[in-house]
């Protein structure tokens, strides 16, 4: 779904972020952390002993839990929309990724729907430094994973580790942390209540929903309607990471929010929730297609 002139509502990019900065950390093999695990007793029975009570507790297990297979894979819903003088205007997207653990590789594949039915099908490749898009009936297409656009265009579902240590690490960072289902899980959540922008902007978890929210606000700037950070406000946002409370190993992450845009006298407002599941350990290899590889 791409641009066209905007009246009351809009057609909408289905924004999904991916980080990659996590894919290039170079994680030690499982063989050598189990055999290291095998010849301290002393230490696993200690680590046991020091049951995890902060978020960074939990964020350091789950990253050591993820490092111990080779990829997951993962599936992700997103479904997202902009409703103007009564008129809502909405997409949503169905996909899966592989994810590599120890390299840079990624592949992710999905489909978008408008609210008219128009689905179109996209697909992506991250290997080391280089990109491959495909989308439609189109060809593969290089394109550079730093760029604004491609961070847009796929979820990368075991950096939200990283940016909740972000957000535990950050001045006044609250990550609360709950047991759930009796137990078997563990919540790490971040929530903000209606807030201009404005005052919240500093905070990781605003300028990665800002982020998602760009590709349309450019969108409603070429329809000439303006889009101005300072008067943007961010009438909610609610992020959750959940933990097996066993392994540690990811279960599913959610991002949530919403922002008003002020526009002759109201409030546009733009919604959008991603949630990612982990659908468990990739045994497959994540390499280009044959057809990029000759």
């Amino acid at each position: 779904m791409r641009t066209r002139p905007i009246r009351s509502a809009a057609v909408l990019v289905l924004p999904l972020a991916i980080t990659l900065a996590a894919c290039g950390t170079e994680a030690e093999p499982a063989g050598s952390r189990e055999a290291a695990a095998a010849s301290s007793p002393s230490t696993a029975s200690s680590e046991q002993a020091e049951a995890p009570e902060t978020a960074e507790d939990f964020l350091d297990l789950a990253e050591k839990a993820m490092a111990e297979e080779s990829a997951w894979s993962f599936s992700v819903k997103g479904e997202e929309g902009l409703t103007s003088q009564g008129q809502k205007s909405a997409a949503t997207y169905e996909g899966t990724v592989q994810r590599a653990v120890g390299r840079a590789a990624l592949h992710s594949q999905g489909v978008s729907t408008s609210s008219k039915g128009k689905k179109k099908t996209e697909e992506l490749y991250v290997i080391g430094e280089a990109g491959h898009l495909k989308e439609g009936t189109a060809g593969w297409k290089a394109v550079s994973p730093a760029d604004p656009e491609m961070r847009n265009k796929a979820d990368d579902p075991i950096a939200v580790i990283h940016e909740f240590r972000m957000y535990a690490q950050a001045a006044g960072g609250a990550v609360k942390v709950t047991e759930k289902d009796g137990g078997g899980t563990v919540e790490l959540r971040v929530t903000s209540d209606e807030q201009k922008l404005s005052a919240v902007q500093q905070h990781a978890w605003a300028k990665k929903a800002k982020r998602e929210f760009e590709p349309t606000a450019e969108q409603l700037r070429k329809a000439g309607i303006p889009v101005d950070d300072a008067r943007l406000t961010l009438s909610g946002l609610e992020e959750v990471l959940v933990l097996d409370a066993k392994t540690y190993r990811i279960k599913s992450h959610r991002l949530d929010f919403d922002f008003l845009i002020p526009y002759n006298g109201q409030d546009m407002a733009f919604e959008q929730q991603v949630t990612t599941e982990n659908q468990g350990v990739y045994d497959g290899r994540i390499e280009l297609p044959a057809d990029l590889r000759r």
